[in-house]
């Protein structure tokens, strides 16, 4: 992993991260859950963190004469991200559809594949998620090649639906206001580790960290209140009492999950008595807010597996 190009690594520690948090997952619910999809949608939840963060990294900038990173440097890294999220929909899909139908992925048949997308919900919001992800890419590459100056809100539009679109059809659909909170919980976190994979990708030098980090940092603690309020709320919900916290595979990874948050709350805090202060005043160099980008997506994305896991857990 050490031999990557420096502003890639973040892109695998992201990775690495989550396929820690889903086994951490699967080493505290076994057997009860989750199942081997798990891992392919936390890799899926980060791209589509990362292409939503893209498209933030213009916002961040809004006003600035010359923005650390101008539009057309964003197109490449979204059609990459893009496409790579639109493969792991698909995988996602195939898993599902495999489920559905009691059968291995290699044994799905075209007539059973039809009628999962055609008469199934899971099966028509994944096939419209593996669109969307797929126009993403495909319009980033056009504007990569034309060196475009577009406006990134309808990316960012679709980027969220697609984000959002398989979690709001969960267990908290049953509940009047259940698809608001999932949805505010998972564009929250996206947020939270969104930006910053993109700014490992992107930014060049200690002007440009300084310009950007202390405006992520700002939003990065409004994502952490509604991560956690939404967090609560749901994992109340879907546990019932307290002694399921110990007693059921959902409820250690819950506790996980919480721990991990309490430890990116207790990260974050020293990020902004050092890193940000030392950015902000041209102190820390590239190469020390790249290394610390990477530890903080690195544990950011262990909950995110963490959270991943939660949903192919009974």
């Amino acid at each position: 992993m050490w031999r990557l190009p420096p502003h890639t690594r973040t892109g695998a520690f992201a990775a690495l991260g989550g396929a820690a948090g889903v086994a951490t997952a699967w080493a505290l619910a076994h057997p009860a859950g989750p199942d081997v999809a798990a891992t392919i949608r936390v890799l899926s939840d980060l791209l589509g963190a990362t292409v939503l963060g893209l498209c933030l990294l213009v916002l961040l900038q809004r006003g600035d004469r010359r923005p650390a990173v101008p539009l057309p440097r964003l197109w490449r890294p979204m059609a990459v991200a893009s496409a790579a999220w639109a493969v792991a929909e698909a995988a996602l899909l195939v898993a599902a559809a495999a489920e559905t139908a009691e059968v291995s992925a290699g044994a799905l048949t075209p007539v059973t594949v039809g009628h999962f997308i055609s008469e199934i919900s899971v099966g028509r919001i994944g096939v419209a998620t593996v669109l969307a992800t797929t126009a993403l890419s495909v319009a980033a590459t056009i504007a990569f090649r034309r060196e475009a100056h577009w406006p990134l809100t309808p990316f960012a539009a679709v980027a969220v639906l697609a984000l959002v679109a398989r979690s709001v059809t969960g267990h908290m659909s049953a509940y009047t206001l259940g698809p608001v909170l999932v949805a505010a919980h998972v564009l929250a976190a996206a947020l939270w580790i969104g930006p910053l994979i993109a700014m490992a990708l992107l930014l060049r030098g200690r002007g440009a960290w300084a310009q950007l980090l202390t405006r992520y940092s700002d939003l990065a603690w409004k994502c952490v209140v509604v991560v956690a309020i939404t967090g609560a709320v749901d994992a109340a919900i879907a546990l019932g009492g307290l002694d399921a916290v110990v007693t059921t595979g959902y409820g250690r990874i819950v506790l996980a999950k919480t721990v991990g948050l309490l430890a990116l709350l207790a990260l974050g805090w020293w990020w902004r008595r050092r890193w940000v202060p030392a950015a902000a005043a041209h102190r820390a160099t590239e190469a020390v807010s790249l290394r610390n980008a990477s530890i903080d997506v690195l544990a950011l994305a262990v909950v995110f597996g963490l959270a991943a896991a939660l949903a192919t857990t009974a």
